[in-house]
């Protein structure tokens, strides 16, 4: 049993199929009856919009982590989930101040003790609330002091995460 269309359902539709040309020899069906026009509700304010990030990049400014290269065998073991993560950092249910600070510290740990290998897990988010943990992180490592202890940034394997994780590939000491 079809269900009865509702009122802003028949008006889309209307609106979908009057932007319709028939095939040839076909005849278009008759559009359905447009419901009387609702008033959409008052729409809340949106937050101020944050400020640019700048456009302008340093001459001698390193590549950004997402683009970073690796050699062919390291790329390919991320690829396939065959490598062993050294330190787990898990941002779930932290605040993006509170995410980025303990992203920071865990690098600096890691590197004080040798670690290469950190998956970093932002989580995926929701399909009406995407991770904004998830896209702030490209920002944080590419910027700051964090940028010149990383050698490469890669999605995470789907037996580590998917996409809701991260590799994060720290520079051998010197």
């Amino acid at each position: 049993m079809a269900r009865r269309l509702s009122a802003p359902e028949i008006a889309l539709w209307s609106r979908v199929a009057a932007s319709v040309r028939p095939l040839p020899g076909r005849i278009a069906p008759p559009l359905p009856i447009a419901p009387p026009r609702i008033e959409p509700a008052p729409r809340v304010s949106a937050p101020p919009p944050r400020p640019p990030r700048s456009l302008q990049t340093p001459r001698n400014a390193p590549a950004p982590v997402a683009t970073a290269t690796l050699d062919g065998s390291w790329d390919r073991r991320l690829r396939q989930g065959d490598i062993r993560p050294d330190r787990v950092v898990d941002l779930h249910g932290h605040t993006l101040d509170a995410a980025h600070a303990v992203l920071a510290t865990a690098l600096d740990s890691a590197a004080a003790q040798g670690e290469r290998i950190i998956l970093v897990i932002t989580g995926k988010g929701r399909g009406d609330r995407p991770g904004r943990i998830k896209a702030e992180i490209n920002h944080w490592l590419d910027a700051g002091h964090l940028r010149s202890r990383i050698a490469a940034f890669r999605p995470a394997h789907p037996r580590h995460g998917g996409s809701g994780a991260w590799y994060l590939i720290l520079r051998r000491r010197p």
